[in-house]
């Protein structure tokens, strides 16, 4: 119990981290954002919304007791990023010297969240009574 307690922290505390580190990009108006948002049509709203949806996502990732809903969130608009990136924007943002790492950091997102949702799965109302 201790240790899936301790892979679940960690897995929300990394999710969690790599969220919000990227909410100062999108509020400040970064030039990869702006980029991002601007390439899929969606600037400016759609780089707020995103921003204060991963805000709500990390903060219910961080209290135990909505964790689970802050993973399916988290696992939501993280799956948007990676489906906007495979569709339309590429892996690489030659335009903002990215190399890459935006999907990196979308894909660790979503594989985290992933984890964090099947340790949590049975805090869900309806999925509870089936385990």
């Amino acid at each position: 119990m201790l240790r899936t307690q301790t892979i679940s922290w960690l897995l929300r505390s990394v999710t969690a981290v790599i969220l919000v580190q990227t909410l100062f990009f999108k509020f400040t108006g970064a030039k990869e954002s702006v980029y991002i948002f601007s390439t899929l049509g969606l600037e400016p709203w759609g780089r707020i919304g995103s921003g204060v949806a991963e805000l709500i996502a990390s903060i219910l990732l961080l209290i135990p007791a909505t964790a689970v809903y802050g993973a399916i969130l988290a696992l939501g608009v993280i799956s948007g990023a990676i489906m906007s990136h495979l569709t339309t924007l590429g892996i690489t943002l030659p335009a903002v010297d990215d190399h890459g790492e935006l999907f990196a950091l979308a894909v660790v997102v979503f594989l985290c969240s992933l984890g964090a949702l099947y340790i949590h799965r049975r805090e869900l109302p309806f999925v509870g009574q089936m385990f």
